[in-house]
């Protein structure tokens, strides 16, 4: 080609070919990234005005401002039936580069997403703090635009967002929503999280928390019984908490922790990978959600024991670690072993977990492989590396067969003491019934000879009293004799 290609063709032929980003920079043709990988096109190398004549005309005269006061600016872009695009235009090396990032006009749900089950609960949340974590194109935006989608869809409420730029359009349903851009519709994060206040919001979505300001307002909106959704380019749950806390002053740093082991509902972080069958990327999350013991964790800054916590906390909680998401992708054929591997941050434990659950696909892989060199001690100490880990973990289980084993006991100890009283108090009880029986035994026989002597009595006296009637009839009057005779 001996002219370039138009922007908008260029945005059409990027969204055509499924890419996510589009790079222009001077020197080279646009650059497409396709399954994680930057391609170039085919065509003529940019010069710096074919980016400038391409990308300065989309500017406002108060984003050009912005621009040529910071030589960066964030703004949206949208072609007619094709795609929104969010933009960011920087300078380097005195020149102009541009990135477009593909925001699809239809939002996906989560089944369309293959996201766990437990983001779905989020939606439902009443209150509270939810943080979607992960690099750049991790798919946080795409995640928290399915998220509001279902808010607005089965809740009768107010969202508010507040995105720079804006880049999912949103539509009324059972909810009404209020997007609002920074630079267009408000100065900045801080001034749209303080007036939404003042707008009746009852859920608010902020599209990046990038500064103390920011984070302290999310908080205390969370704090103050409203349900807040925001990003963090952190890439795990303990790695969030940590980057929130360490913004805010030493002297602050213990109420914070406190004021987010309340507030804080759930953190999302995130990574695409490729899928195994070459049809594009899929999430691999790891998910924290709020229990007693995540609390305790945050408040007392206990940040290292909330790993631990998350892949002992699957089945009640539903959370997860990364290495165990990346386990059931693997595990359901959704990426390969490689991929798994390659984007675990600890790829020790992910083989470890692999060999506990499903050994046929550890023992596949090695059969796979060549035997190592004899003279390769790195595999001697790779070996002995695994047998630590197999040593530990099996340290772990033993510790706590232990402590479940001293529980039982401790409950057995309860239960024998509790039969043993019951034992006793029944027989406490029978003896009891006992006497009490041979008292109302003797009572009734006690009764019985009262009353017995007291018809005797009865009888004697009836017959006293007759003898004393008769008696005084039948006798005769006898003379008077003796010294008073007449």
């Amino acid at each position: 080609m001996d002219a370039p290609l138009g922007l908008d063709d260029l945005l059409k032929f990027m969204t055509k070919k499924g890419a996510s980003d589009l790079h222009l920079k001077p020197t080279r043709p646009p650059l497409l990234r396709l399954q994680g990988k930057l391609v170039p096109i085919k065509s003529v190398a940019l010069k710096p005005k074919d980016i400038e004549d391409m990308v300065m005309p989309l500017l406002t005269p108060l984003q050009r401002k912005k621009f040529e006061e910071f030589q960066s600016v964030d703004i949206g872009y949208g072609v007619a039936g094709v795609a929104r695009f969010r933009c960011n235009f920087y300078q380097q090396r005195g020149s102009i580069a541009a990135v477009f990032r593909r925001i699809p006009f239809e939002i996906k749900n989560y089944e369309e997403l293959l996201l766990p089950d437990v983001v779905a609960s989020f939606a439902a949340l009443p209150a509270g703090l939810v943080l979607i974590t992960g690099p750049t194109g991790s798919g946080k935006s795409t995640t928290l635009a399915a998220i509001i989608q279902d808010i607005a869809r089965t809740r009768p409420c107010h969202i508010v967002t507040i995105e720079d730029p804006i880049e999912f359009l949103f539509t009324d349903h059972m909810a009404t929503i209020s997007q609002r851009e920074v630079g267009t519709d408000t100065p900045g994060f801080h001034d749209a999280l303080r007036n939404t206040m003042r707008q009746d919001p009852d859920v608010i979505m902020v599209g990046e928390m990038r500064d103390l300001d920011t984070v302290s307002t999310v908080i205390t909106a969370a704090e103050t019984g409203h349900l807040v959704f925001s990003t963090l380019h952190t890439n795990n749950a303990s790695q969030t908490i940590d980057r929130v806390i360490d913004l805010f002053p030493p002297d602050q740093q213990g109420q914070v922790r406190s004021q987010l082991a309340q507030v804080l509902r759930a953190v999302a972080s995130m990574q695409l990978v490729n899928r195994a069958d070459g049809q594009g990327l899929v999430a691999a999350v790891e998910i924290l959600t709020h229990s007693p013991k995540i609390s305790t964790h945050i408040e007392h800054g206990e940040i290292k024991e909330i790993h631990e916590e998350i892949e002992n906390s699957v089945a009640y909680f539903r959370m997860q670690s990364m290495n165990q998401s990346l386990v059931a992708l693997l595990a359901n054929g959704v990426i390969t072993y490689d991929v798994a591997r390659e984007r675990s941050n600890d790829p020790d434990d992910l083989s470890l977990k692999l060999r506990k659950l499903f050994p046929s696909i550890e023992e596949a892989q090695r059969e796979g492989t060549m035997a190592p060199s004899p003279a390769d001690f790195a595999s001697i100490v790779e070996l002995m590396e695994i047998k630590h880990l197999y040593e530990e973990q099996e340290e772990r289980w033993r510790q706590r067969t232990l402590e479940k084993d001293e529980l039982i006991a401790q409950l057995e100890g309860q239960v024998a003491t509790m039969r043993q009283e019951m034992a006793t108090t029944n027989t406490t009880a029978a003896e009891l019934r006992n006497q009490l029986e041979a008292a109302r035994v003797e009572k009734d026989r006690q009764t019985r000879d009262a009353e017995g002597r007291i018809e005797k009595l009865n009888e004697r006296i009836r017959e006293l009293n007759q003898q004393l009637a008769g008696g005084a009839k039948a006798a005769p009057e006898k003379p008077q004799t003796g010294f008073f005779k007449r």
